[in-house]
């Protein structure tokens, strides 16, 4: 197992664990200053390029975004989430993730859980991979948004798939938008870090979609605290932009060739 992967494990209980998505280098060399795990995240499809779903995202896209991100890391981890259909057997499962590997030199990939995926974790584990769990609201397989384990035959169906991805060999898991009382029970019931997103404090960490924090995705569910309105900001710059060109004051003399 890798030492960046033993770590994270390593961090369960002792601390909180910092974790946000990036898509380019420059986010990726801010974020590598305060995240222990930094995720290339199929959200890019709708963050980033305007799409309607995640469903949308090819792996293409993502091993070229993740290629970028990782020029710009060298403590964080990086985690490269492997979009829909690209694990849907283990035979597609190899193929896809040992060339997301190849060109993105990440250090582990992520899987939404859909209940059934078990043992395509276990096999991909064995052979060195790495792997990161994905349970709750997971948008590759569900329809509609909606809380996960507010019931108690929900509760206990997603804590045992918690423990099925443990057994699997996944280092962590990611619990999405899971009720509090759930999320705490996992959390407690699992040897393995759970990273929430709309999952309450009692996670093991957190993680939320960068666009989404700094107020540029226009995305605003109750679970994201916005930082800063970083649109506002660009707005006002933006601004003063096309008056500078409109009246000639920029370029200056300075920012030219003489």
């Amino acid at each position: 197992m890798p030492n960046k992967i033993k770590r994270i494990i390593s961090l369960k209980s002792k601390r909180k664990l910092v974790c946000l998505t990036a898509y380019s280098k420059p986010i990726a060399k801010i974020l590598d200053n305060y995240c222990d795990m930094i995720l290339v995240g199929d959200s890019m499809a709708t963050a980033f390029y305007g799409m309607e779903n995640t469903k949308t995202i090819d792996l293409k896209t993502i091993i070229n975004h993740s290629i970028a991100v990782k020029k710009g890391i060298n403590k964080s981890t990086l985690i490269v989430d492997m979009p829909i259909n690209t694990y849907k057997n283990f035979k597609i499962a190899k193929k896809n993730i040992i060339e997301v590997f190849k060109q993105t030199k990440c250090d582990a990939v992520k899987l939404e859980s859909n209940g059934k995926n078990f043992n395509i974790i276990r096999k991909l584990v064995k052979l060195g991979f790495p792997i990161m769990g994905h349970i709750g609201y997971t948008p590759q397989n569900k329809k509609k948004f909606k809380p996960q384990g507010l019931k108690k035959d929900e509760e206990k169906k997603l804590i045992k798939e918690s423990l099925e991805i443990q057994k699997a060999g996944a280092f962590s898991i990611v619990l999405e938008c899971i009720a509090e009382k759930t999320s705490r029970k996992i959390t407690n019931v699992t040897n393995v870090p759970t990273i929430g997103i709309g999952s309450s404090k009692f996670c093991d960490g957190q993680i939320l979609v960068t666009d989404d924090l700094i107020g540029l995705s226009g995305f605003k569910p109750k679970f994201v605290k916005k930082y800063i309105n970083l649109k506002k900001i660009l707005e006002k710059t933006f601004v003063k932009f096309k008056v500078d060109v409109l009246k000639q004051k920029f370029p200056a003399k300075k920012n030219s060739y003489t």
